[in-house]
């Protein structure tokens, strides 16, 4: 069975919502029963090397603050970082972010400490900005099956 970590931070009731909706359609016993264990962890509790070394495959949450990423995740790679360098090379991941008006800031971000870290991008981040809709979290739902399903193509 492959593991899927997804360490998000999830301050808002918007957060909260799209983490759910991610994690609903990742752990979709329809189609992922015996083949994909999701494993979420809150980004403050993620500063253990371990819980990522465990894992196939990873998918990332955050709030957009100030135009970057949380403090919340940004302590988790930074508590991390130098434990995972050459060590989960090519593992697949994405992420999703949720801002009031920009997330450019936040997308760089990722970009820098996944290109680092050598992770493989195997679904386009899913960005929402403003209020969500319905139709928003059901492509939430969506785009954690994605990220499921690449785990096990």
């Amino acid at each position: 069975m492959k593991q899927l970590l997804v360490i998000t931070h999830a301050p808002t009731p918007a957060t909260v919502a799209l983490r759910d909706a991610v994690l609903a359609g990742a752990s979709d016993p329809e189609f992922f029963a015996d083949e994909v264990d999701v494993h979420a962890v809150a980004a403050l509790e993620a500063t253990d090397p371990q819980l990522y070394l465990d894992a196939d495959g990873y998918l990332f949450g955050t709030p957009v603050n100030f135009g970057y990423i949380s403090g919340a995740l940004k302590h988790s790679f930074d508590s991390t970082y130098d434990d995972l360098l050459e060590e989960v090379a090519r593992r697949p991941f994405s992420y999703w972010v949720h801002g009031r008006s920009d997330a450019t800031g936040a997308r760089r971000a990722f970009d820098a400490i996944t290109t680092g870290l050598d992770l493989r991008l195997v679904a386009e981040p899913y960005e929402r900005l403003g209020e969500l809709s319905d139709v928003d979290l059901a492509e939430a739902r969506e785009f954690g099956a994605t990220v499921a399903a690449n785990l096990i193509a």
